[in-house]
């Protein structure tokens, strides 16, 4: 929740969990190819472990559950800490089936050279797993945009309330911060409009795009439509 100090909240915490997150996959992964290499050069024989095997795969059915649902749990609550979560989990699973798929492939084919390739790729996949969550990560303590189809659905708002009420919009702005997100936008109205008549209709605008972009903080800046000086405060240092 915001405080004092930091009055838009703590939501951007939730990157630095996430990119760490994301750096602990890919140092698992370095792990991975760093135990395959060497089996790839040195092919090596593998011990049968049924029972090891068994309990491998009842522990990655377990992590799948638990992986899917952090997952979409994540996506339901915008929150990148809880995709990461089960992103994690994820790479468990894969490393497991990694495991089961090489050693079965072995034994079926004779073919060494199968259990290292097998693990380097589910390395090189969890690899590409942990650096989607990094630059994502990294783009939300950018302030990264909210998704451009949310953008396109404002903007037909935007058309609609121009046509109804001969009124304009510019300087639409979004960023998101873990769950929040925060959309600001310049509402010009008819300079003959009072203040609590274009207040109303602000109100009535921002109620409409909070409908459509859930935990979105709506701010807007009312400006009469006739003024020049109203076309000229649409960069940031204004």
């Amino acid at each position: 929740p915001p405080d004092e100090g930091h009055q838009y909240g703590h939501s951007k915490a939730e990157y630095f969990s996430a990119g760490i997150e994301g750096a602990l996959i890919v140092l698992a992964a370095a792990g991975i190819f760093a135990t395959a290499l060497p089996r790839l050069i040195h092919p090596q024989a593998l011990e049968t472990a049924v029972l090891g095997l068994g309990v491998s795969a009842a522990a990655t059915a377990i992590n799948l559950a638990m992986a899917l649902v952090l997952q979409r749990a994540g996506r339901r609550h915008h929150s990148i800490t809880l995709e990461a979560d089960g992103k994690h989990l994820m790479t468990d699973v894969w490393t497991s089936i990694g495991v089961i798929a090489g050693v079965a492939l072995v034994f079926a084919t004779g073919w060494l050279l199968l259990d290292p390739l097998v693990a380097l790729a589910v390395a090189a996949y969890i690899i590409w797993t942990g650096v989607g969550l990094m630059r994502r990560s990294v783009s939300g303590l950018l302030d990264a945009a909210i998704s451009r189809d949310e953008q396109n659905e404002i903007t037909k708002l935007f058309t609609e309330y121009s046509r109804r009420h001969g009124i304009s919009f510019h300087a639409l702005r979004t960023r998101q911060a873990g769950a929040r997100r925060f959309v600001s936008f310049h509402v010009l109205v008819p300079d003959a409009w009072t203040v609590a008549q274009a207040h109303g209709l602000c109100e009535e605008i921002e109620a409409r795009v909070r409908s459509m972009v859930p935990h979105a903080s709506v701010d807007t800046h009312i400006e009469p439509i006739s003024d020049p000086a109203s076309y000229e405060d649409q960069g940031l240092d204004r």
